[in-house]
């Protein structure tokens, strides 16, 4: 079975760090760009951040462009989002996909996504 599971979301002052991590089961996530994507409360999903399958290739939304990093260790099967100076506006349930292509755009197809870790960031 193929699963995805997503861990370190919580709770966090304005400002502070999070990381999340995206541990793959079930197939080798080295074959797969990884996305993450979040959807705040009454708000549609969007994303935040796509790493392409080396891990050569990143990109982010505007919104967390200087503050979230994406990476990865293909080793552990695992992609990671650092989040740092977090605002109350990146609340949401936090996502990760992967994306069959291997390209850094997570726009297409989604083959396997996890089920979501919330972070709430408090004013």
């Amino acid at each position: 079975q193929l699963q995805l599971v997503e861990s370190g979301g919580g709770l966090v002052q304005s400002g502070g760090s999070l990381r999340l991590s995206c541990a793959a089961s079930g197939f080798t996530l080295a074959y797969y760009a990884i996305g993450w994507f979040r959807q705040a409360p009454g708000k549609e999903r969007e994303g935040v951040s796509c790493i392409s399958s080396s891990g050569g290739s990143t990109n982010y939304a505007d919104s967390v462009k200087g503050r979230f990093t994406i990476s990865r260790d293909n080793a552990k099967n695992t992609v990671y989002l650092q989040m740092n100076s977090l605002k109350p506006e990146d609340t949401a349930v936090y996502y990760c996909a992967a994306d069959p292509s291997g390209l850094a755009y997570c726009a297409g197809y989604l083959e396997v996504w996890g089920q979501g870790t919330l972070v709430t960031v408090s004013s």
